[in-house]
């Protein structure tokens, strides 16, 4: 029996009992914003929402058309529409953070309840490891190698305003305060007292800032979760990674770095005019201040806690002959020290290294010349309290200290830097005097063999030559004033060749960006299209092939960087065309780079959404090609992934552990051979080509689908969005120029998520005719590669709503009828074809939780993206100028993706 739609959400829904508080905190917050809206707007606005939410509730419970919603909601006021967006906004956002604090319940209760680790956790996966034969040895050996590096991009999706994400993280704070709940009536009233102003303070915020944001603007927000989230929760990170050898081998080793941490905000040229060599230096400038000042603030601290006394404890001679250097070199240094503190040489060292940190951030030549300098001063003090029993007298804060300096350096996190190819070759033809896209590629290579030999002097008047070749002249200021872990990849966007790579080396020995007549940089060609990833093992071989190349290589260690694009060879070829082409691409350059003696790294690029490589991590890293993950993983972070993922710190731990965990299960302990897997390739192929054929015949074909894209998506609410500092496009053109972000982002919005799983069903439905459901179950059910993209495929499904897309595509006229019936139709044959194959008979019949969350969502999600329908029919019919309905356009955009998340 349904329950009534009147009755609270609450009610609507099945908890477990392990969720009941969950439940309560839904309903405490709930309760908070419903006060809040009566409150800041009126008690009429509050009973409105509570009459569309119910409306809402009953159409899903029923299964009603949605048209009587839809119908009412078209007859409201603008004002009142953008009042309703905004309330409904705020209701799920504060289910979003009650889901978050969930997440660390869970965790808490696992470790409480004895029953052992929690799965996906480093006990567990050791556990699981050493059961499976890993010695303690062996472990050790995998961890000196290990590295994982999650990078993270501008790339917007979603852009929460930095004063948000702290009234946010008040919320949460204040939530965790009572997670068991065992506060006092008095210390909740508070609690509640501070939830009420964040969430008031929330409500009269704008979501978006009034101006587009700069490159500096997006170093400050991704250097939010860097220094106030990631810096935090590294030491724990290895702290708990030693706890669980210490658990499972009854041994506590030393531990390597295994963490650190890349982004490409004030790096990324690729489309984006506003980066250049100034963005660069500008960003690795702001994270070195940031990471100062986060060091200046733990040696504060440390200086409470090694308060050791000449006399009470003994300390190595190192220690005050460094603060006597110091003293000596440093201006002002007695005016630092108290000289109380006479007869603490700990803190009177620590004293005089917080002022020779401040001196490194003015560029005083009296500074730290580099990070190492300041890690060995550290070392000295943990030497000494080593040496005199200070392991409980302050050597575990200082620890910490340790952790982080190695891993933040003082740039905080290394900048990647990528190009777009063809920039290279416009700037080579005018170096070179002409028409370099012309050559064939053995004429270029040859050229650049000759330009790396022999470097040209290039014109100094030319604008585009010269931004060009002082992005390289930067990389080695930088490498030289912030360290040698400063710069990471230098990326080639659309690489299509050998010649793509060298272009690389010649324009920086062109540009003097030599160290000991070698270049200072890991080129990473990235290959993006479904045909460049199909291409991608020949250009390699010619890359691996080539003497100059490969002496560059040996100069760096031997190891080669391949990025794979998630996100253009879906938009390509569609989710599943892309997804076997990144596999087959992995298997055939693993075995290309053993056989050549190369140790090859992939670095996948992936997004939030299905279609761009959104889902579990940990899930991708087990599926995927045995040996291809070899202790390493790179991986991009990006729109809102980074603040799921990273916005709180127990969650920031978790997704570090699930990660690591995952990669030292693939790489010691990956899948055994399958025997069938040579006859599920063969499948897959076969099935990609039918997928990708569908798609390409809509998306890419068909000359009128571009127009209906515009006119059934909000894309062109999208392109004015305040959100991101590059265009929306690489170039002017159609689809295929359109960059992958807006174009899985207007999917994701009118609820279709069409990107992710068009021409799966019919590719599913050939298979099951040609190769028998048996055949194709076992695909699903045994080969984890299958499993894991068509549980991202049933995710996106359970996200859509098919009759809420369709009032999204009768925007489109006549075009609706020639387009609408056959996306309902692959839509229902995907669902069907995925249903069977999984032997279920809803979508996420085995994720509760997932049920759970988007039901939970949907009855707010649902009336914005009607009332989204709505305004722009208006703003449309108003020739797109009515500023006040884009404002209102805006918040639906940044609810509905707040909403139904992993949207792009």
């Amino acid at each position: 029996m349904k329950p009534s739609p009147d009755a609270p959400l609450r009610d609507q829904l099945e908890f477990s009992e392990t969720d009941v508080l969950l439940r309560d905190d839904v309903r405490r917050l709930g309760a908070m914003v419903g006060n809040m809206l009566a409150e800041q707007v009126s008690p009429g606005l509050l009973a409105q929402v509570e009459g569309v939410r119910r409306e809402a509730i009953a159409r899903r419970e029923t299964g009603a058309p949605v048209d009587a919603l839809a119908d009412g909601l078209a007859q409201v006021s603008l004002e009142d529409a953008d009042a309703l967006v905004r309330a409904f906004a705020a209701y799920f956002g504060a289910i979003n953070l009650a889901e978050r604090v969930h997440r660390i319940r869970r965790r808490r209760h696992y470790q409480r309840a004895g029953d052992g680790p929690q799965p996906g956790g480093l006990e567990a996966t050791l556990r699981a490891l050493k059961d499976a034969g890993v010695t303690l040895e062996t472990l050790q050996a995998c961890l000196a190698r290990l590295q994982v590096e999650p990078v993270f991009t501008a790339h917007p999706t979603e852009a929460v305003r930095r004063v948000l994400l702290e009234k946010e993280r008040t919320i949460v704070e204040r939530l965790i305060a009572d997670i068991d709940r065992e506060r006092t009536p008095t210390e909740r009233r508070a609690d509640d007292a501070r939830i009420v102003l964040a969430l008031t303070s929330a409500w009269q915020t704008s979501e978006s800032p009034a101006r587009k944001p700069t490159v500096a603007d997006e170093v400050e927000h991704v250097g939010y979760y860097l220094s106030n989230v990631l810096y935090r929760v590294l030491p724990v990170f290895y702290e708990t990674l030693g706890d669980a050898i210490a658990s499972v081998y009854g041994e506590r080793p030393e531990l390597p770095r295994v963490l650190r941490f890349g982004t490409w905000v004030g790096g990324d040229m690729d489309g984006n005019p506003n980066v250049n060599a100034d963005t660069m230096r500008a960003a690795l400038g702001a994270q070195r201040t940031q990471a100062l000042a986060q060091y200046r603030r733990d040696l504060r601290a440390l200086g409470n806690v090694l308060t050791q006394t000449l006399g009470r404890a003994r300390i190595e001679d190192a220690v005050p002959a460094r603060a006597d250097e110091y003293r000596r070199l440093l201006p002002d240094a007695d005016a630092a020290l108290n000289p109380r503190h006479a007869d603490m040489p700990y803190r009177r060292l620590l004293d005089l290294m917080q002022l020779r940190l401040r001196l490194t951030d003015a560029d005083h030549r009296a500074g730290y010349a580099d990070a190492g300098e300041f890690i060995a001063d550290l070392a000295r003090m943990d030497a000494s309290l080593r040496a005199h029993r200070g392991e409980h007298a302050g050597r575990f804060a200082l620890e910490r200290l340790l952790w982080r300096a190695r891993t933040f350096g003082f740039h905080l996190a290394a900048l990647d830097l990528r190009q777009d190819s063809a920039v290279h070759d416009e700037v080579l033809g005018r170096i070179d005097g002409g028409d370099w896209t012309a050559r064939s590629v053995d004429s270029r290579v040859q050229q650049l063999h000759a330009m790396l030999d022999a470097p040209p002097q290039a014109a100094a008047d030319d604008d585009s030559v010269a931004s060009t070749l002082g992005v390289f002249r930067a990389v080695l200021d930088l490498r030289r004033s912030h360290g040698d872990q400063a710069t990471g990849l230098y990326i080639i966007s659309m690489a299509r060749s050998a010649a793509d790579a060298l272009a690389v080396l010649a324009l920086a020995r062109i540009a003097g960006c030599v160290i000991d007549d070698q270049v200072p940089l890991d080129v990473a060609p990235l290959f993006e299209t479904v045909d460049d990833l199909q291409a991608a093992p020949g250009v390699m071989r010619a890359l691996f092939d080539d003497p100059r190349y490969r002496a560059h290589l040996a100069a760096r260690g031997g190891r080669q960087t391949v990025m794979l694009g998630y996100s253009d060879s879906a938009k390509d070829g569609g989710l599943l065309a892309s997804r076997w082409a990144l596999q087959r691409t992995q298997v055939e350059l693993t075995a290309l780079a053993q056989a050549a003696g190369v140790r090859i790294v992939f670095f996948h690029g992936r997004g939030g959404s299905v279609s761009r490589g959104g889902g579990k991590t940990e899930r991708a890293i087990v599926a995927a090609p045995r040996g291809s993950v070899d202790a390493s993983l790179r991986v991009t972070e990006q729109g809102e992934v980074i603040h799921r993922r990273y916005g709180i710190r127990a969650l920031a731990l978790r997704n570090l552990e699930q990660a690591t965990g995952a990669v030292l299960q693939a790489t010691l302990r990956p899948r055994p051979a399958d025997s069938r897997e040579d006859t599920w390739r063969a499948i897959a192929t076969d099935l990609a080509a039918v997928g990708r054929a569908h798609y390409r015949a809509l998306v890419h074909e068909r000359a009128d689908f571009p127009d209906y894209f515009r006119t059934a998506t909000p894309i062109d609410v999208i392109e004015r969005l305040q959100i991101g500092s590059r265009p929306s496009r690489r170039r002017d053109g159609g689809i295929s120029n359109l960059r992958a972000i807006p174009w899985v982002f207007a999917w994701a919005q009118n609820r279709s998520g069409l990107t992710g799983w068009y021409g799966i069903g019919t590719a599913l439905q050939h298979g099951l005719r040609t190769y028998g459901q048996q055949t194709m179950t076992e695909m699903v059910r045994d080969w984890p590669f299958f499993r894991a993209m068509l549980d991202d495929v049933e995710m996106l499904l359970a996200k859509t709503d098919i009759a809420i897309f369709e009032r999204y595509s009768r925007l489109s006229g006549e075009a609706h009828e020639a387009f609408f019936p056959g996306i309902l139709e692959e839509c229902l044959r995907t669902r069907d074809a995925i249903l069977l194959l999984k032997g279920q008979d809803v979508l996420l019949a085995d994720d509760y939780r997932l049920q759970l969350s988007i039901r939970l969502r949907n009855p707010y999600v649902d009336p914005i993206s009607l009332l989204q329908v709505e305004l722009l029919r208006r703003w449309r019919e108003a020739a797109r100028e009515d500023e006040a309905l884009l404002r209102a356009l805006v918040s639906t955009v940044n609810g509905i993706a707040a909403g139904i998340q992993n949207t792009g």
